[in-house]
């Protein structure tokens, strides 16, 4: 398998040629259309410059005045109406006029050879030195016939321009390549460290927080990546407290229940004494009945397919029928109950809903002082609706309300007696399904406020 480092070398240096030819065949295109012609008619203003003299001079010496402009970079052929021809200046590589073409211009023509050249694929007209990528001009001297074909002297003007350039060239691809490779180092060096750390992940070892302080995106995916690996070291410790707290609050009623039951196999029980096993053993199987549904429902709320089921019914005949169905366990505890509840619709799921008020409701009264007080309120504004549910029990301090919605977590001793610790997560987790809040407010020995908030939707 490539490794993401040789993909991206693999497509930098590929980019960079497919660039450099893109970039090649538009310039050629661009010589070609626009600067063939130009250093063309360049090229024979130079000589017409250069045979004007000749042409006004009677007394001109004319092979050592054509050397000296071969010498300071041209390549001058010159052919007279006898068709006797010199070279002056750097030597041609091809002869490739033709009879006619020198005899169009010793008729007083002008040759374009730069600008007529055939196309070539590749830039080549500039650099062809060949006779027939000259100019040509007339001119006469001493009576005589001419005609001179010019084109500059590419090696002796343009060498050491070429060094430069092709010295420039080398240096950037190089540069070029040894700074991608080590940018690229850069670049795939946390993603090695982000695989890596994954890898652990994978294995459920999450001591491994990534040192990558970068402000760009990468460094935004190590900050997201360690802010996971936290979250998913919670849940794994998370899991592992509810796979201990679930095996324990099975076991514990499982082990009365089975103990209670090799007792009553004596035959010499009092009727008293059986009947009291009877009742530990229907006791902690009501017990053991009632966990296993409060976690079948708090799985069940935990799933993120899991969403409440809205439609609109009225909540305040919601919250009577919960009360009428505990009052005979507040006429037995002798609580007063008193309620303020205003006739409010509501668009939520009237069954999770009716779990929240059961839990709370019967929370109030488990944790109630002799002949306490339950005081409900319900009220609707313009944002949601308002619940609260308050008592005059034993109240919390501030450890036990900062973990009361934790799962399995029962408080003090006298909170946790036959209590199962799922009661108010599934509270909290139904209000969130709604999202709405739930506040606390209690002091020990005075009582516990729950307030709920349901915003309309």
């Amino acid at each position: 398998m490539k490794s993401l480092y040789s993909k991206f070398l693999l497509v930098t240096i590929l980019t960079m040629i497919a660039s450099s030819l893109i970039a090649f065949l538009l310039t050629n295109t661009y010589y070609h259309q626009v600067t063939k012609p130009k250093n063309d008619a360049k090229n024979i203003t130079i000589a017409k410059s250069i045979v004007k003299p000749i042409s006004e001079s009677t007394s001109f010496k004319l092979k050592q005045y054509l050397q000296t402009m071969g010498n300071v970079g041209y390549q001058i052929y010159l052919v007279d109406e006898d068709y006797k021809e010199s070279f002056f200046g750097g030597k041609y590589r091809l002869k490739n006029l033709s009879h006619k073409q020198v005899d169009q211009v010793l008729n007083g023509e002008v040759y374009h050879g730069m600008r007529n050249l055939p196309q070539e694929t590749f830039v080549t007209g500039f650099f062809a030195n060949e006779l027939s990528n000259t100019v040509g001009v007339p001119f006469h001297y001493q009576g005589k016939a001419y005609a001179l074909f010019l084109r500059p002297d590419i090696k002796l003007l343009f060498s050491e321009v070429h060094t430069i350039m092709g010295g420039w060239f080398l240096f950037m691809v190089i540069i070029s390549l040894i700074a991608m490779l080590f940018f690229a180092k850069l670049l795939i060096k946390p993603i090695t460290e982000l695989t890596f750390a994954t890898g652990r992940i994978a294995d459920e070892r999450f001591d491994t927080p990534l040192s990558i302080e970068r402000r760009d995106e990468i460094g935004q995916l190590a900050a997201s990546f360690n802010t996971m690996m936290q979250r998913l070291e919670e849940n794994n410790q998370m899991r592992r407290e509810f796979i201990s707290n679930v095996s324990h609050d099975f076991q514990s009623p499982l082990l009365n229940i089975q103990g209670y039951a090799g007792l009553l196999e004596n035959k010499s029980l009092s009727p008293e004494d059986q009947q009291k096993y009877l009742e530990i053993i229907q006791s902690e199987t009501h017990r053991l009945s009632n966990l296993t549904k409060q976690l079948l429902l708090l799985t069940s709320l935990d799933q993120t397919s899991q969403r409440a089921k809205r439609e609109n019914y009225l909540l305040d005949q919601q919250l009577k029928r919960v009360i009428q169905k505990y009052r005979w366990l507040l006429d037995e505890r002798q609580i007063n109950l008193s309620m303020a509840l205003e006739p409010v619709s509501y668009r939520g799921d009237e069954s999770l809903l009716e779990n929240v008020w059961e839990n709370l409701l019967t929370n109030a009264i488990k944790y109630n002082q002799p002949s306490g007080e339950i005081d409900i309120s319900l009220v609707s504004s313009e944002k949601g609706i308002t619940i609260m549910i308050k008592d005059t029990g034993i109240g919390m301090d501030t450890q036990t309300i900062k973990k009361a919605f934790d799962r399995f977590y029962r408080g003090n001793e006298s909170r946790g007696k036959d209590g199962t610790g799922l009661g108010l997560s599934i509270v909290e987790k139904i209000v969130h399904l709604h999202s709405g809040q739930i506040e606390i407010e209690s002091k020990l020995a005075k009582g516990t406020a729950f307030k709920i908030f349901l915003p309309h939707l």
